[in-house]
């Protein structure tokens, strides 16, 4: 009676579908991990974080040029 409908093939059918949901994954974490993770491993110098928190508007001009020279007086210590 299962055969009578044409179901005979459900199995397969689901095959597919975890096929291509599998291969879907792959392809995304393939082109989208590792931009992720260059972005993760960039190292910034404090001075170029600085740099984007003022032309980012985070900070006044004035709070960049006082942590700049807090930067440069410290990094003289070490």
């Amino acid at each position: 009676m299962f055969f009578d409908h044409g179901y005979d093939m459900g199995g397969m059918h689901t095959f597919w579908w975890i096929f291509w949901l599998i291969l879907v994954i792959i392809v995304v974490y393939t082109f989208w991990s590792p931009q992720q993770r260059s972005r993760r491993s960039e190292r910034r110098s404090p001075h170029e974080l600085l740099q984007r928190r003022l032309a980012r508007g985070e900070i006044t001009p004035e709070a960049y040029e006082q942590a700049k020279a807090l930067q440069d007086r410290n990094a003289g210590k070490h």
